[in-house]
């Protein structure tokens, strides 16, 4: 039991003292840059998708 409440101790300290959380306006701006790579993804996979449904769609109309 004491081996638990020392390593909730070290931990609480680790979290307090040496890790250096981020600002506010780092923060804002991380959400930025994920949500603008998020909508980029999100178009090259319509782009892409959108693409193969197009040539599925070919192939198809050749075969039947």
């Amino acid at each position: 039991m004491k081996k638990i409440f020392e390593y909730i101790k070290e931990s609480y300290n680790e979290l307090v003292y040496k890790v250096s959380w981020p600002t506010r306006a780092e923060l804002s701006n991380s959400a930025v840059v994920v949500m603008f790579a998020s909508l980029i993804i999100s178009v090259v996979i319509f782009v892409i998708d959108m693409s193969f449904e197009g040539v599925m769609r070919f192939f198809y109309e050749k075969i039947f």
